[in-house]
């Protein structure tokens, strides 16, 4: 494939995603989002003291996305009840995102037609990651923490990207809830790894000036994530 032949599809991908995650977040209950965002630090009493729409949107990313052990996730509940004709992109992104991998990826380098090639520093494994604004605001060596899922050769993402600066990995690795396991692939798959890296993110005040696009949002200049930030 073309550079843009690659990029057509990975729009067209982007379209469903954002048909799905929009869908998927109508199977959450009031009182499960209210749960996570408790958990990201964002709720005072009963009164929900988010500062920026980011910050809503990690709490989304893990309404959608986790559920507890033994239960069902927002996706999987949608799956069950509105199945996508077989081969569809619908059926194609829906089935990668309920297999969605959350981690710290490292830009390794830019792959030679399109997007990025990351590593996965938990699982130790390489991903071609598509993502535009990603490719062209991002530095080689940079960390972010984002959750991919692959629906076609390469990977996306599910619209969350954190810049895993000093700051925000310092805090997770003081905090106890992410670190419940032996293994670094239990570590990734248990959501509370995932919630430990926002929380720490919102409490360093590093979302405070990152905006977010809803998962498949045309890409121009910047109306999708810019993890981009020197801030320290």
């Amino acid at each position: 494939m073309t550079r843009t032949e690659i990029l057509t599809r990975y729009l067209e991908l982007r379209d469903s995603s954002k048909y799905l995650h929009n869908a998927a977040l109508k199977f959450v209950a009031p009182a499960t989002f209210i749960e996570h965002a408790r958990r990201l630090g964002l709720m005072v009493g009963r009164t929900l003291v988010a500062e920026s729409e980011a910050e809503m949107t990690l709490a989304n990313d893990l309404a959608v996305y986790t559920a507890k052990e033994g239960r069902s996730t927002a996706l999987d509940r949608y799956a069950r009840t509105h199945p996508p004709a077989p081969g569809s992109d619908e059926a194609l992104v829906l089935n990668a995102t309920r297999h969605a991998r959350f981690s710290i990826w490292r830009i390794e380098r830019r792959h030679e037609a399109a997007g990025l090639i990351v590593l996965d520093l938990l699982r130790d494994q390489e991903a071609w990651l598509v993502d535009r604004n990603l490719e062209a605001n991002a530095v080689d060596g940079m960390a972010i923490a984002a959750r991919l899922y692959e629906p076609e050769s390469f990977a996306m993402t599910s619209g969350v990207i954190v810049p895993t600066l000093p700051k925000v990995m310092e805090r997770v690795m003081h905090d106890a809830e992410a670190w419940r396991h032996e293994t670094r692939e239990q570590i990734a798959r248990d959501p509370r790894f995932a919630v430990a890296v926002y929380r720490a993110a919102i409490a360093s005040g590093l979302m405070a000036n990152v905006a977010f696009a809803p998962p498949g949002a045309a890409e121009s200049g910047a109306d999708h994530e810019d993890p981009v930030d020197d801030r320290g």
